[in-house]
Formats: C-alpha cells, structure tokens, sequence
C-alpha cells in the first residue's frame, strides 16, 4: 500500500514539474569533444603498420627445410644404392610412359641431349611425405637428378646444401626441383633448358 502511494506521488511530481534543461555552455563542457592526436602520431602509426605489412609480405617465406633435405638425401641415396633408376633409357618416349599408373601426375620428361644433358632413366622416390618421379639426367661424370613432384607452395631452394647445388621451377601443376654436383652455372642453365623443352 506505501508503495502505491510513493509511486503515486512520484508520478504526480513528474507531471507538474518541469524537466531542467542544461545551458548551451554546460552541454559544449559536458560533450564528449573529438580526440584530436598530433600529425606526429598518426603519421608514425600509419607508417608503423605500413613497414610491417612490407616486412610481413615481402620477408622470404622459409623453404621447408624437410623437403630440401629429403631431396638431397634422394640424390645421394641413388648414387650410394646403385638404385639411379628403375627404367634405364635415353627414349623419353620409353621413360614417360613407364610413369603411368605409378604416380597420379605426368612429368614432362624433355629430351636435352643437343644441350649436353642426355636422359638416361626414370625411377620412383618418396619424397617429402609423398610419392615423386626422379628423372636421371647425365652431364659429362655428373648425375642429374630432378624430382618432379605435384605443386605445393614453397619457396625457392637455397643454391646449395651439403655440397649439391638445386634449381626449382614449376610447370602446370608440377613442382621440379633439380639436385647435382655440377657447377651452379650449368645445372641453371640446364633448369633452363629444361623448363624451354617443357612448355
């Protein structure tokens, strides 16, 4: 009942009295004023975050050290093991087919013996988790050895690991990476040949 009543009174109070209204100059002190940073600050910020996104963008992504490493091994394993090929023959006409039904991709097999690079045979590796074609290559005592493998985002090799010098490049959908001991001069010139053979 005592409740009623105070809300009548209050209701009552609200109806005959006038609500106060705020001055002009006291709303302007009351409002929230914008916040005004010195140039200094937002021109620092915006060149902060501008040098990150650079660094983060243009900053070498790390080739994954897993794959140059397997490839490498893959390399010395088929000198070392004498297992330098499965299918021995200069006829890419003899060793792209002998690919078919063993992996799910078809790797251009170029023929580069005008180059100086004569194919000699194909075999089949494991390679960073998944099956690859090696593809043997010869220049002069050298063995080529190039790992065709389906594309993955990486970036490119370092020039040399351990002594063995790679080339990467890729084709379609087809990653190739070349791994040998010849001058790094001649296996570019040979990736070269090789990827103009290709296409």
């Amino acid at each position: 009942m005592e409740q009623a009543r105070l809300e009548g009174l209050i209701g009552a109070i609200r109806t005959q009295v006038p609500r106060p209204v705020a001055s002009g100059t006291l709303r302007a002190r009351v409002a929230p004023q914008p916040r005004k940073n010195p140039i200094w600050l937002t021109a620092g910020g915006s060149l902060a975050l501008g040098l990150a996104l650079g660094v983060a963008l243009m900053w070498p992504r790390r080739t994954d050290d897993a794959l140059v490493a397997s490839l490498v091994d893959g390399h010395v394993r088929s000198l070392m093991a004498s297992h330098l090929f499965d299918v021995a023959s200069t006829d890419r006409h003899t060793v792209k087919p002998w690919f078919l039904g063993k992996i799910d991709f078809a790797p251009a097999v170029p023929d580069l013996a005008r180059d100086g690079f004569p194919l000699i045979g194909g075999r089949l590796d494991y390679l960073g988790g998944r099956p690859a074609a090696g593809l043997v290559y010869r220049r002069n005592a050298h063995i080529i050895n190039v790992f065709a493998l389906p594309h993955s985002p990486a970036t490119p090799p370092p020039s040399s690991v351990r002594g063995f010098h790679l080339a990467m490049w890729r084709l379609g959908d087809v990653d190739y990476w070349a791994v040998s001991d010849v001058e790094a001069s001649e296996l570019a010139t040979f990736a070269k040949r090789f990827e103009a053979s290709a296409r």
